[in-house]
């Protein structure tokens, strides 16, 4: 299975780009959001990969980042939700703004995406509230960097879970607390005691 791609842009359409690796082209699918984001033909490009294998195809679905790829996987799960509904969500939605969409059980911000019905956006964030990837907060590069605030919310997480909050309800609390703090304000400590604040 291919997980990651490292080569060059070698011509792109809607929803698909050639990505040149040591003179083999590779066709790499994309959601909307992705495709906007690549860098211009000719220059360099890293994407994580979701290799999908069926009896008549192999397809291959790049990603800027491994929260992404989280996600694809996570939509794909859904009953109803095949590869096209899942991109055509990525393709409106950040990771953060899914997060807060499934955490919130927001069904009208996922039914924004082409192609997705009540019904089916009902079922996304009723069965992913407390599937969230833990590479949700992840600001990450096209190098796959991550900021420290990233690292601080990931820590942030995993105590207030460990605290007995529900995964979704802390999701929550820190999505709050985030939009509250600035990134020099959020260490590890202050985002737990803003969270726990938005948490009463």
């Amino acid at each position: 299975m291919i997980g990651r791609l490292r080569g060059r842009v070698d011509g792109h359409g809607d929803n698909w780009v050639l990505i040149d690796v040591g003179g083999v082209g590779y066709m790499v699918e994309g959601s909307p959001r992705m495709m906007d984001n690549l860098p211009a033909d000719g220059e360099a490009v890293s994407l994580a990969i979701e290799t999908y294998v069926r009896e008549d195809q192999l397809r291959l679905f790049g990603f800027l980042n491994e929260e992404d790829r989280s996600w694809f996987r996570l939509l794909m799960s859904v009953q109803g939700v095949g590869a096209k509904v899942a991109l055509a969500i990525q393709g409106v939605l950040s990771g953060a703004e899914l997060s807060q969409a499934v955490a919130a059980e927001d069904k009208a911000m996922v039914a924004r995406a082409p192609g997705v019905g009540p019904k089916v956006a009902q079922r996304i964030v009723t069965e992913l509230k407390d599937k969230v990837p833990e590479a949700q907060f992840a600001v990450a590069t096209p190098q796959g960097d991550v900021s420290e605030v990233s690292k601080a919310l990931g820590e942030a997480l995993s105590a207030l879970t460990n605290l007995g909050y529900p995964r979704a309800q802390a999701n929550a609390g820190l999505m709050a607390a985030r939009a509250k703090l600035d990134d020099e304000e959020s260490s590890v400590e202050a985002l737990i005691k803003q969270a726990l604040k938005e948490l009463v």
